[in-house]
């Protein structure tokens, strides 16, 4: 039987197998046909099989099992990638979350649901500098969680100060800044509780930041440098001790300078640890950094300005940075069914999560 139904601005064709959809525990098997698949950091064409909520392979379905799909979706030549993960964002949808704290679970759920639409299937909730007493009321409340049609999963949340420099504050609030007068116990007397924090921007020029994020790696936490007077040495000294990222490049640090190019040298040092990457996220909204700067970020691994670079920097590799590709950020086998389908420019046409369509561009409900 053949039969079709309107997701986004074309049809898609499902054809159902004459055998009907299974009823076993096992669900229906998914066939994706004509469409590219961004894999192994190109675009191939080939089909992508899903079931249960994950990705599959088809030669184990083949030879193993000796199935076909039960329902088949042609794509019409579009390409599908993963999900788009986003480790920063501060609110959306007209949502702060840092100053929405008396309803911070709705507020989350609104943008999540809003994000759908954007083919962001997972985020990571970011605060900025906060009094204490807002930190151990929001961060309890804020749990990770898988996505479905009523929102973009969440991977932690990504706490954004108070353990910044007063000097590249930028709408910070000085009144909360803080450092590390004791250490590692006043990241935990601030935050009070860290089973659902992902990411924790500081300033590694502090003393016994060194501590501190070494603490943070230990417990699985990514470290991100920023809003930072630090110079390189600074920040190659962060980097050994486990910090692995800079937040919003270019803003609220020092400028390059040739003899010390701080924070931004970082992109180039030969002081790193072997095979260890420093991952950076960029305002690239044509005001907070200019063009030129951001081409000037790009050249340092200038491999391609492509769309599969451009894709891979919103799927894999803040996969990367969390640790999480085993689950997130690829299209590889038993991975997480978070998808997405997009055209040649890069307009989302449907979001998936868990193999399920939770958006489609014609849907006006977000």
């Amino acid at each position: 039987m053949i039969s079709s139904f309107l997701l986004g601005d074309w049809i898609l064709d499902i054809e159902y197998k004459s055998k009907g959809i299974m009823t076993t525990d096992e669900g229906p098997l998914y066939q994706f046909v004509n469409c590219q698949l961004l894999r192994d950091h190109q675009l191939i064409k080939d089909d992508l099989w899903v079931r249960n909520g994950k990705i599959l392979d088809p030669e184990k379905l083949f030879f193993d099992e000796r199935v076909t799909a039960d329902i088949q979706i042609n794509c019409k030549g579009n390409i599908i990638a993963p999900g788009f993960i986003d480790v920063q964002i501060n609110g959306a949808f007209g949502i702060d979350f840092s100053s929405n704290v008396e309803d911070i679970e709705g507020g989350i759920n609104k943008v999540a649901k809003g994000l759908l639409a954007h083919g962001v299937t997972s985020f990571c909730p970011t605060i900025i500098t906060s009094p204490d007493d807002i930190y151990k009321q929001v961060v309890p409340k804020v749990k990770r969680r898988n996505g479905s049609k009523d929102g973009a999963g969440i991977l932690g949340m990504h706490l954004e100060g108070p353990f910044i420099s007063k000097e590249k504050k930028g709408a910070h609030n000085d009144k909360h800044i803080k450092n590390f007068g004791n250490g590692f116990p006043d990241v935990l007397d601030t935050y009070g509780v860290l089973d659902d924090v992902s990411i924790v921007t500081l300033a590694p020029e502090y003393p016994r930041s060194d501590e501190v994020i070494s603490e943070l790696v230990k417990r699985g936490i990514v470290v991100s440098m920023g809003h930072s007077t630090a110079n390189l040495t600074q920040g190659e000294e962060a980097a050994n001790n486990g910090a692995s990222f800079i937040t919003h490049l270019f803003n609220a640090m020092l400028p390059f300078h040739h003899r010390d190019p701080h924070l931004l040298g970082l992109l180039t040092s030969k002081m790193l640890p072997k095979n260890r990457y420093i991952y950076y996220g960029l305002i690239a909204d044509g005001i907070h950094t200019h063009p030129a700067a951001i081409r000037i970020a790009h050249r340092v691994h200038p491999d391609d300005c492509g769309v599969v670079k451009a894709v891979e920097a919103a799927t894999l590799h803040p996969a990367e940075l969390l640790g999480i590709t085993d689950k997130k950020g690829t299209l590889d086998f038993n991975t997480d069914a978070d998808f997405i389908l997009i055209d040649d420019q890069l307009n989302v046409k449907l979001t998936f999560i868990n193999g399920q369509v939770v958006w489609s561009c014609q849907d006006n409900t977000t």
